[in-house]
């Protein structure tokens, strides 16, 4: 693929760099008909301190100037929709439209959370039936759906942790987090009221069950563990592991926000798992990014479904559901409502149009796809861990580095190209990281397409590093200054 631009200058037109800028005094997109009730001042009905003077500069344009300007905008975006989203430990797949219209039909889209259950009962049973598939899948024996996100489901299995170990005695000292883990899952642990002992990765990149079992002491609550972890490799010790943990009397979690190359393939109840969170907005589908919504699940074994999250839905004799509050040894509520229902409609959605065929289908497409990224590319870019990855690889810029290019400007180079960067700098095991996760969304054709757009980059750097600094080359905004965006960010736009 030949993208060299050297001389390219961002696209950027007068009218739509000065968008903010073309005002006229009184030019207004709306025109309301005479007021046809006495003038009055709105000071004088809401009281001074609650009436919002003008917007100093604000622009005064018309509706064609608006509507042009937000369309424009939108034409800037890019999405899941407009091409491959490659973000390592993100898994930002193609959302199925059925989905958002099963999400919205009338009914279970509109009714209230705090409606009598008898006028809810389809509600009820979707929320049931999401929680059985989970069950299912996961291989363990009951689900919450109450957290709203993949952190408060870490949270929330560590609070079940806790609850379990003060009943059996003392809720201990320390949780033992890989270094290899999510980056949530130190904060999660600290926040559960644990300390956080780190558990150095094998050469191999995976947990070492000798090092395991130094750690492991009857001090140690339990381990939280990332599988596949986040180099993108699978724990093929993993029975070793937990059984390492329960003979100390620990629990071990499994933070499943890598279940998109486990789905229909490998069950972690079967692993010895005893409590697990998903994250509905990356494996099945449902919206991820821009802020939310999200959901993240808890699935935990027999022994820890007294402590789930209260209330849960039950099935009474007579066939209708029920929110069922009695459970004394409960960890409490832990989301207002019961979660965020119409992620769980969209998960459902997704769950049953594919069917237990279609995801295992969508794993092993998933994993073939990072494998093949992997191998085309093995050749120009290092490998920190070489061996057969899951479903994401990570490549690190050491051979890059050495021509002064390192992963982030790689990332922006590859922006020229008409791709969403990968994950740049994580996981922090992996100095200079670069985390592809193509998903089972992307064909051979677009992924033909990323691999041949990096292998360019590969030989740019060799050529011309200096070019590759600067990049990117034909985005309306130019490189920015990282360090001062972040320490003074501009959140609004003010008139100049």
């Amino acid at each position: 693929m030949e993208n060299r631009i050297k001389h390219a200058r961002p696209h950027v037109t007068r009218n739509e760099a000065l968008i903010f800028e073309r005002t006229s005094p009184g030019k207004s997109g709306v025109e309301l008909p005479p007021l046809d009730v006495p003038a009055v001042a709105p000071e004088q009905v809401l009281g001074q301190d609650l009436v919002r003077s003008e917007i100093e500069g604000f622009p005064e344009v018309s509706e064609v100037d608006v509507i042009r300007h937000f369309t424009r905008l939108s034409t800037w975006n890019y999405g899941i929709d407009t091409g491959l989203y490659p973000l390592g430990s993100c898994t930002m797949k193609y959302n199925p439209r059925i989905n958002e219209a099963v999400a919205n039909l009338a009914g279970p889209a509109t009714d209230h959370p705090y409606a009598p259950e008898p006028l809810v009962q389809g509600c009820l049973k979707i929320l049931a039936e999401t929680a059985d598939c989970l069950v299912e899948i996961t291989g363990l024996d009951a689900v919450s759906l109450q957290p709203a996100a993949g952190a408060q489901g870490e949270l929330t299995g560590l609070l079940i942790i806790r609850a379990c170990l003060e009943d059996r005695g003392g809720a201990r000292k320390y949780v033992l987090v890989p270094d290899s883990a999510h980056g949530t899952n130190p904060a999660s642990v600290t926040i559960a009221g644990y300390q956080v002992r780190a558990l150095k990765s094998s050469d191999r990149g995976c947990v070492d069950p000798s090092a395991l079992a130094q750690a492991m002491t009857e001090e140690v609550a339990g381990l939280m563990l990332t599988n596949p972890n986040t180099l993108g490799i699978f724990e093929t010790e993993i029975r070793e592991v937990c059984r390492i943990v329960h003979a100390k009397g620990g629990l071990v979690y499994m933070d499943g926000a890598n279940m998109n190359a486990l789905v229909g393939v490998a069950r972690p109840g079967a692993f010895g798992v005893d409590v697990m969170h998903l994250n509905l907005h990356k494996t099945f589908s449902t919206p991820h990014g821009g802020g939310g919504p999200g959901s993240g699940p808890v699935a935990v074994t027999e022994a820890l479904e007294p402590y789930l999250p209260a209330p849960v839905v039950e099935r009474s004799a007579d066939g209708t559901y029920r929110l069922y509050y009695d459970r004394p040894k409960s960890i409490g509520r832990v989301r207002a409502f019961y979660g965020n229902f119409g992620m769980a409609m969209r998960a459902l959605a997704y769950i049953l149009a594919y069917g237990p065929d279609g995801l295992r289908q969508a794993t092993e497409d998933a994993v073939l796809n990072a494998n093949y990224v992997m191998t085309r590319l093995e050749d120009l870019y290092d490998l920190p861990y070489n061996q057969p990855c899951m479903h994401e690889c990570v490549f690190s810029d050491r051979r890059q580095a050495a021509r002064g290019v390192r992963t982030g400007d790689i990332a922006k180079r590859l922006i020229d190209y008409g791709f969403h960067p990968y994950t740049t700098s994580f996981p922090l095991i992996v100095p200079g990281a670069m985390m592809v996760e193509p998903t089972e969304s992307a064909g051979k054709e677009e992924l033909d397409a990323f691999i041949d757009a990096l292998r360019s980059i590969a030989q740019e750097i060799e050529e011309d590093p200096r070019f590759v600094l600067k990049a990117p080359h034909t985005t309306r905004i130019s490189r920015l200054d990282e360090a001062t965006a972040a320490r003074k960010p501009v959140l609004r736009w003010k008139p100049t």
